[in-house]
């Protein structure tokens, strides 16, 4: 997609306090993609006065600078700005992201190539670690995920109005964007990172890593997994077979559908899969050391221990011993499959 053929465009950026990354932000996305957006609406949700004077000085013409009387989070940030918009698609960014390049062609022409793609992400220097040439490509070149994650993503506005925004909830932040997503699937959207468009994020940059993030974080976990409980399966699969079409049609299914629910699939195989479902699909090389790492894991938090082993009857002996053992030792049902 050129950029004259480019839909109308707004970006969002709920700001709380962190002057000089909100800064560096701002000025990423006036440099790059200054010429193809409408407006840049910056929500300052109470931040501290050096926040807010360096917001009040900012000479870029496109800039609306709005000043929140108290502080209501991320979420609602988020709510009030796009609520305020009337453009097409919204780009949400964390102050505390930063882009190289002119991101928006790419991210727009993913939506051209799929009406039920809701929302898109670029790829964050987390994922960078993953080969993501392994997972499949939907039409337009991206990358299908389940558990969105919402420090920067574009979005249809109209969509995420209908929807309802984020759910106030979740208070001042965290799982309110996996909450979103998880209503977006339900309501047949698809979502979706563009491996091909970089950007760089700070993680905790805005409201850090300390006390009041873990409390909240456990908080708010508890909330997401009361809503969706059966978010917290993770299957291990265990396979002689390292190639997704020799799995059965059910077999398939069945995986994708734990995808759907807010799951995790690690997959275990004599040699690397060539190719994967998604980016919540894992893969390692079946051995007694990996089977007893994953078994083990999770120790102080359920929503990350195995819930379930599926194994496909033509896999070694000794890894299917082990495994029946920590089976056992974990209180965990195993099932072998057909085909």
């Amino acid at each position: 997609m050129t950029e004259l053929a480019l839909p109308s465009v707004d970006v969002v950026i709920p700001v709380y306090n962190a002057p000089e990354l909100t800064k560096r932000c701002i000025d990423s996305v006036v440099t790059h993609i200054g010429q193809n957006v409408r407006q840049i609406s910056i929500h300052d949700d109470a931040s501290n006065d050096c926040t807010h004077t360096m917001l009040d000085n900012l000479q870029y013409d496109q800039i609306h600078v709005y000043h929140a009387p108290e502080n209501q989070g991320f979420g609602q940030s988020v709510n009030a700005a796009i609520a305020r918009s009337d453009a097409d698609f919204v780009l949400v960014l964390n102050s505390d992201t930063e882009i190289y390049e002119n991101i928006l062609p790419q991210l727009c022409a993913a939506f051209a190539a799929d009406s039920e793609l809701a929302v898109i992400s670029p790829v964050h220097y987390k994922l960078c670690a993953d080969n993501l040439s392994r997972y499949l490509r939907r039409p337009g070149g991206y990358l299908q995920v389940y558990r969105f994650q919402g420090h920067a993503f574009l979005i249809r506005r109209r969509v995420f109005l209908e929807i309802g925004g984020f759910d106030s909830i979740f208070g001042r932040g965290y799982y309110e964007d996996i909450d979103l997503g998880r209503r977006l699937d339900r309501q047949g959207w698809r979502m979706g990172v563009h491996p091909s468009v970089y950007i760089s994020h700070k993680e905790g940059g805005t409201f850090g890593r300390g006390r009041a993030y873990r409390r909240l974080m456990t908080q708010n976990r508890a909330i997401y997994l009361s809503r969706y409980p059966v978010a917290s399966r993770n299957i291990l699969l265990v396979s002689n077979c390292c190639v997704l079409t020799d799995l059965s049609i059910e077999l398939q299914s069945a995986i994708e559908d734990i995808f759907r629910q807010g799951g995790n699939v690690c997959w275990l195989t004599p040699v690397p899969a060539p190719s994967l479902f998604c980016l919540r699909m894992r893969n390692s090389r079946a051995s007694l050391f990996m089977v007893c790492k994953l078994m083990l894991r999770g120790f102080f938090r359920k929503d990350k221990r195995i819930s379930g082993v599926w194994v496909l009857p033509d896999i070694p002996p000794q890894v299917k011993g082990m495994l029946a053992f920590f089976a056992r030792l974990r209180k965990i049902e195993v099932k072998t499959l057909e085909g």
